[in-house]
Parts: structure tokens; sequence; C-alpha cells
């Protein structure tokens, strides 16, 4: 581990970069535990947002509830530290999940 301070990516803008640097180490793990679950959430929005673009309809698959549309994709959801499978899927202009199972640690 370095003793010199980590350099920023060249493309985050200065007020961010300023802000973590005022942050002290508390404020930044819960800003990266943050960040990443953003980041999470937009990548589901835009798989999201592209399945309800695409015109085709795939076969329905075997383990996919009657209740479940099926562009509905499935996510992974951390939860007081244990990690589950849900469905998601859009519903105008909301996202709807519903529990599907844990993650194996295993896979």
């Amino acid at each position: 581990m370095s003793y010199e301070p980590p350099t920023p990516p060249a493309n985050l803008p200065t007020e961010i970069v300023n802000t973590l640097n005022e942050s002290d180490p508390e404020q930044l793990r819960d800003i990266a535990t943050y960040a990443e679950a953003l980041a999470q959430h937009k990548e589901r929005e835009a798989r999201l947002e592209e399945s309800a673009d695409q015109e085709e309809v795939e076969d329905r698959p075997d383990d996919l509830p009657d209740e479940i549309p099926t562009k509905a994709t499935i996510t992974i959801k951390n939860i007081n530290e244990n990690r589950y499978y849900y469905w998601q899927w859009r519903d105008g202009d909301q996202v709807k999940s519903k529990y599907k199972s844990p993650v194996n640690p295993d896979e």
C-alpha cells in the first residue's frame, strides 16, 4: 500500500474530487457503497429500457413464474450482507421486483 494519496480519475469533476478529499474514511466507505449500488441501479435501468425497446419477445424461460413478464431480468440485491436473486421489470414508469432465490456462493 502506497503512502501517497491516490490520483483521481481524470473524468471526475473537480467538485466531486474536492468533496471526497474533505471526507473522513467512514464517509468515503459509505460513498463507495452508495456509488456501487447507484451504478448497479443505473445499469439495470439501462438494461430494462433496452429490453423494453426490443420488438422480439423471447420464449418464456422455464423458471419464470406466471405473474412475471417475459421481459423481466434477474438482478442481485445485497440485503444485510446476503445476496439474493430478484426478477425485475418495468411496468410503465415503475420498476417492479419479485424475489427469486438466494445467490449460491459456489457459483
